[in-house]
């Protein structure tokens, strides 16, 4: 395996605010939170960025804050963890925000407001040659077709939410990311050169053209949360593929992390170092 490389992430900056209940509230129930208000980092880019720095000491972000209180603890967190901020631009919109609740099974539901995160503009977005890029679908379109066209490096998209994504994003993809319901609402994905499918507890397969070329099982959990898991397991599965590991290697480290992930209560998990996970490859 090479040395790790850079992976720049181009996409959303959120605060969480999630609460925890029980059960789901059904339409018109009110329920009480069952432990205070927890406020946090959030937004699949972020969560991505700040798992890559976790993973590898190798993280940039690419992406919008608001000139807010909330702007300012997002990029202080993502600081903090080691991500560089260079990229993030600030706007007149509010900071995006994600309404959570999590119940004791772990499941959630999430409301966003994408605030400064609708704001990021194509000219906002700037790659250097080579390095590694991952983006989502929390950020305009456009943006994403900016990244496309500047990436000379391996290039990354994880396609949520299901958006469909047009030819010159299909074709600048190295890698496409989605789960098994987004590949359902997307039949575009069929014909891309490699796409990876998450299937929560029964592992995650990649698909080159529409057939099946890797399917790997899920590592045992203790499910608290899953909000942040499917975040970390792009970082991982995104920084393995673009150092050259094998598709089955790849797919294996990244389900070791993503299974940690779910096994912690944070949005953005405190995930060890990349290697602490090369024994799922003797699992």
């Amino acid at each position: 395996m090479s040395s790790e490389p850079l992976l720049t992430v181009v996409g959303s900056i959120n605060i969480d605010l999630t609460s925890a209940v029980g059960d789901f509230p059904r339409p018109g129930e009110t329920v009480l939170a069952e432990r205070a208000l927890a406020r946090e980092l959030g937004g699949k880019g972020a969560n991505q960025a700040r798992a890559a720095a976790r993973l590898t000491g190798r993280a940039r972000m690419i992406g919008a804050v608001g000139g807010d209180i909330e702007g300012d603890l997002a990029l202080d967190q993502l600081s903090a963890a080691g991500v560089d901020v260079s990229g993030i631009v600030r706007k007149q919109q509010p900071t995006g925000l994600a309404m959570i609740t999590l119940n004791r099974a772990g499941e959630n539901t999430i409301v966003v407001n994408a605030g400064a995160n609708q704001a990021l503009r194509p000219a906002d977005i700037k790659l250097a040659p080579t390095e590694a890029t991952l983006c989502q679908l929390e950020i305009p379109i456009d943006c994403v077709t900016a990244a496309a066209r500047q990436s000379t490096g391996f290039f990354s998209v994880n396609a949520a939410p299901a958006r469909h994504l047009h030819d010159e994003i299909l074709d600048a993809s190295d890698l496409i990311i989605v789960n098994d319901t987004e590949y359902e609402a997307l039949p575009e994905l069929r014909d891309a050169r490699c796409v990876a499918v998450t299937s929560g507890a029964r592992g995650a397969a990649i698909y080159r053209g529409g057939e099946l070329s890797t399917r790997v099982d899920a590592f045992p959990a203790t499910v608290v949360n899953t909000v942040g898991a499917g975040d970390a397991f792009c970082a991982a599965l995104t920084i393995c593929l673009a150092r050259g590991d094998s598709e089955a290697d790849a797919l294996r480290i990244a389900c070791a992390v993503g299974a940690a992930a779910v096994e912690d209560p944070r949005s953005q998990p405190e995930l060890g170092p990349l290697a602490s996970y090369g024994q799922a490859l003797t699992a």
